[in-house]
């Protein structure tokens, strides 16, 4: 009997492409489907949540296939993280609805990007954190992300390409910066992101630290719907997309 089946999974996204299968480059989707190949013996067709971009790190991704085999889900998560490499796990999974669709089904989603601010660097953060060595008021930067939060049209926000076309307006329900010793955290959870808008935010809050924008510059920057407005493109290294939501009954199994 076939099943749908939710894949929670995580990931440390420095050395790939992104999740997207590419030619000629290293892609999350890539070998998560090998390991799946080695342990069904078949190749399903996968669902996911989002597409992470090359650097980006997941520590809940979600993806959803259908299956008619029979291993058991437990067992399939055991029998994955065999084969996958060693970057890359399954954390849990379970059956869901018919009709649920990884992507489609998505009511919203967490980000958290990590900036390492400190005088020196850290080894053990490269390619997962930012380093930004000059010193950041982080009262300064939460007083700006406020106003993120609400519905706007997030143009200036965004950098276009093809996928990105139709409604700019997002609506954030969580905005804000926080600091644990030398690490300084913004979050930002939505029904929905466009195309680097979370790396595009960290950069205007960097360029608001730097005195460029003050705080209060940004609604005038959201109502601009001009790219040109906002500041620059913040590196992949410390973004990490940290939970999707769905409105999914709780699974008696517990996973």
């Amino acid at each position: 009997m076939e099943r749908n089946l939710l894949l929670t999974i995580q990931y440390d996204g420095s050395g790939y492409h992104g999740w997207q299968i590419q030619e000629n480059a290293r892609s999350v989707q890539g070998a998560f489907q090998e390991a799946l190949k080695n342990v069904l013996g078949v190749q399903p067709d996968i669902k996911a949540c989002s597409r992470t971009d090359t650097g980006v790190h997941a520590k809940e991704f979600c993806l959803s296939m259908k299956l008619s085999h029979g291993i058991p889900e437990e067992r399939l998560v055991g029998a994955l993280n065999h084969f996958l490499p060693d970057d890359m796990a399954v954390l849990a999974c379970r059956a869901v609805p018919e009709d649920f669709h990884a992507r489609y089904s998505c009511k919203g989603k967490r980000y958290v990007y990590e900036i390492h601010n400190s005088a020196i660097r850290s080894p053990f953060l490269r390619d997962r954190a930012l380093h930004y060595y000059h010193p950041i008021d982080e009262n300064r930067l939460n007083a700006a992300a406020q106003h993120f939060l609400g519905s706007h049209d997030f143009t200036s926000f965004c950098t276009l390409d093809k996928r990105e076309m139709g409604d700019f307006t997002r609506t954030v329900t969580e905005s804000h910066v926080t600091r644990e010793g030398d690490m300084v955290r913004f979050t930002v959870a939505a029904d929905g992101f466009l195309y680097n808008m979370v790396r595009i935010m960290v950069g205007t809050l960097l360029a608001v630290q730097q005195g460029r924008f003050e705080p209060g510059d940004i609604p005038g920057i959201l109502a601009g719907k001009n790219r040109k407005l906002a500041g620059p493109t913040a590196p992949a290294c410390g973004l990490y997309l940290a939970k999707v939501f769905y409105d999914l009954p709780e699974d008696p199994a517990g996973k």
